[in-house]
């Protein structure tokens, strides 16, 4: 199994060489409050700045068409999967949002440029991001957010297990 087999997280030296590994990632980004958005991409197939809210707790998941194909038990790989825009990732940066999910097996379009932009902005301003998350069965809204990716030293990934707790007593 890999680093970035099923749900989990890129750390910085994903991109960045001689950035820091998964065990560089800071436990109090992992877990807290976090808001989900289910949003449409635009004709380009990505999703744009104006998905992400005004407001915000500094985590945020993206629940997109991709969570039916999870749903449904879908296995092949598509390559036209709901991926972050360029511009959606300049402005989680500039919102000051501290991590981010999506609900495919990449943040980034798959024919993305070689240069990688979205996860070059996000993994270089310190945003901790969380790929292939199955939202099937979670209602947009604000939960608690429970992140833990395998610690392996070095690793430029970890699978993790994401859990949302609603934070009503039942």
């Amino acid at each position: 199994m890999g680093a970035h087999t099923g749900t989990h997280v890129d750390a910085p030296v994903h991109f960045y060489d001689g950035q820091g590994g998964v065990e560089t990632l800071a436990l109090e980004t992992l877990l807290g409050s976090c808001l989900v958005v289910e949003a449409e991409p635009g004709p380009d197939g990505t999703l744009g700045p104006s998905v992400l809210p005004q407001r915000h707790p500094g985590r945020v998941l993206f629940k997109t068409r991709n969570s039916l194909r999870w749903a449904a038990g879908e296995n092949q790989f598509d390559p036209a999967f709901v991926a972050l825009g360029v511009d959606l990732a300049q402005r989680i940066v500039e919102a000051g949002v501290k991590l981010v999910g999506v609900d495919y097996l990449s943040a980034a379009p798959f024919d993305a440029a070689a240069s990688h932009p979205v996860h070059h902005l996000l993994l270089g301003h310190g945003v901790v991001v969380v790929e292939g998350l199955d939202l099937s069965e979670v209602s947009p809204g604000c939960y608690e957010l429970i992140c833990l990716p395998i610690r392996v030293s070095g690793s430029d990934g970890g699978p993790a297990r994401v859990v949302l707790r609603s934070g009503e007593e039942k």
